[in-house]
């Protein structure tokens, strides 16, 4: 039997967040945070932002277990300090680069004394905005030898980059699915691995289900982030509202690689009931889930085999849409 699907939330979702032009939500404490968790059916997952949402260990510890919950990656933030605005990892200030390199290293440490397993990090201030603005080749030499020195500090730490394509920089260093292959091949690593956001790949033009499978047959780790858009920007909107198949495809192919770690909203409430939002979440994913696992798919990878779209679509109109 298919195992089922776990459920965390970035933590700072759940409180004020902003874009350029609005604020939503209110500010709140950690704790009315995790409060606000425990009521969500099913969530027992919490990513967490380090250094800014992090207490001292011992008081999440007692956070955790008084909530029944548990960290399902300790988010290394490299976009909030003024010095990281023009480059974290790949600034070209050598004492920039070590105080972005220290922070992952200090994000593994907490990782480790709370329980998690894997610091999660998007090196989005690493990019460009204009031409000949960057030396690409030194960058990309920077960005990998940052990330190998990061792997090598405690090994039993995984460190998973996610990409995007762009935001806050104009373009990113690592902006696609292909680039963070890359980098981990570059790195050399046994314990780096890629988070794929479902949004950040419709963002860039791919295939969400496509580029999962690139990761895995390259194998290489993979951490799920999951929103969704319209694929002209990062809305973060709730999963499926928009592109309900290809988030079926995506299950599909998370279910045939037995992926059995979190699956993190990284969903923004902005103008809704932030227990509305997630409990949707929820809703939708795990109903997708099951229908996609109730699916005969050792029929449907035979017809991908033969080339046999037409009956592949019969089972898409039948067993996902209802048709």
């Amino acid at each position: 039997m298919q195992n089922e699907p776990r459920f965390a939330v970035i933590t700072s979702f759940l409180g004020k967040t902003k874009d350029r032009f609005c604020e939503y939500q209110k500010d709140m404490p950690l704790e009315d945070k995790f409060k606000i968790l425990s009521e969500i059916e099913d969530i027992r997952g919490i990513e967490i932002v380090y250094p800014y949402e992090t207490p001292q260990a011992d008081q999440l510890n007692k956070l955790l277990k008084k909530y029944d919950l548990k960290v399902s990656a300790i988010n290394c933030n490299l976009k909030a300090e003024k010095e990281f605005l023009s480059g974290a990892i790949c600034s070209t200030d050598k004492n920039t680069r070590n105080k972005a390199i220290m922070f992952i290293k200090d994000a593994k440490d907490y990782a480790a004394s709370v329980g998690a397993d894997k610091v999660h990090c998007a090196p989005l201030n690493d990019g460009f905005d204009y031409l000949f603005q960057e030396d690409y080749p030194l960058a990309w030499r920077y960005l990998v030898d940052a990330c190998a020195q990061a792997c090598e500090y405690r090994p039993d730490i995984n460190l998973f980059i996610e990409y995007k394509a762009s935001e806050p920089r104009v373009n990113c260093f690592v902006d696609s699915a292909a680039k963070a292959l890359l980098l981990c091949k570059n790195v050399g690593a046994s314990n780096i691995g890629i988070t794929l956001d479902f949004g950040h790949a419709l963002q860039r033009g791919e295939n969400p289900a496509n580029e999962l499978c690139l990761i895995a047959e390259n194998g290489i780790p993979f951490y799920i982030h999951i929103n969704d858009n319209n694929s002209k920007w990062d809305w973060d909107l709730i999963t499926a509202s928009y592109n309900f198949l290809n988030y079926a495809e995506f299950i599909f192919w998370l279910q045939e690689y037995d992926y059995r770690d979190f699956l993190s909203f990284d969903t923004s409430p902005a103008r809704l009931d932030v227990k509305d939002t997630f409990r949707s979440n929820v809703r939708i994913t795990s109903k997708i889930w099951s229908l996609v696992q109730r699916l005969d798919k050792k029929k449907m990878k035979s017809y991908m085999d033969q080339g046999n779209y037409s009956r592949i679509l019969k089972i898409i109109e039948e067993d996902i849409y209802g048709l």
